[in-house]
C-alpha cells in the first residue's frame, strides 16, 4: 500500500485544490489572498458589473502577479539569458577538443 501527502487549499469551507508539494499549496493559497485583496480595489472602479467578471480580473492579476509589478515598475523585468550563436558553440566545443587533447 502506498502512502501519498497530499496538501489540500481550502477557502471558507470549500476545497479549492490539492497538491502533492507544501510549497505549491502555499503558492497558491498566497494567490488566493492577492485576489482576495485585489477584489475591492476592482469593485471600487465600478467597472465591472457582473461579479463573475470582478472575481475574474482579481485572478487575473493575482496570477500575473509578476507582470504587475513590472508594470507598475515595482520591479525590474529579468534579463533574458543570451543564447550562443550556432558559430559560438561549435567554437566553444572545437576549443574544448583542443583544451582535452592538449592534456
Amino acid at each position: 500500500m502506498a502512502v501519498v501527502t497530499q496538501y489540500v487549499v481550502i477557502r471558507d469551507g470549500a476545497e479549492k485544490m490539492t497538491f502533492t508539494s507544501k510549497a505549491e499549496a502555499d503558492a497558491h493559497d498566497k494567490m488566493l489572498d492577492m485576489a482576495e485583496a485585489l477584489t475591492p480595489l476592482i469593485e471600487s472602479s465600478e467597472l465591472f458589473t457582473d461579479d463573475k467578471q470582478l472575481e475574474d480580473m482579481a485572478m487575473f492579476l493575482a496570477k500575473e502577479r509578476e507582470n504587475v509589478l513590472i508594470a507598475l515598475g515595482a520591479k525590474k523585468p529579468k534579463k533574458p539569458k543570451a543564447e550562443k550563436t550556432p558559430a559560438e558553440k561549435t567554437d566553444n566545443k572545437a576549443g574544448n577538443k583542443e583544451a582535452t587533447k592538449a592534456a
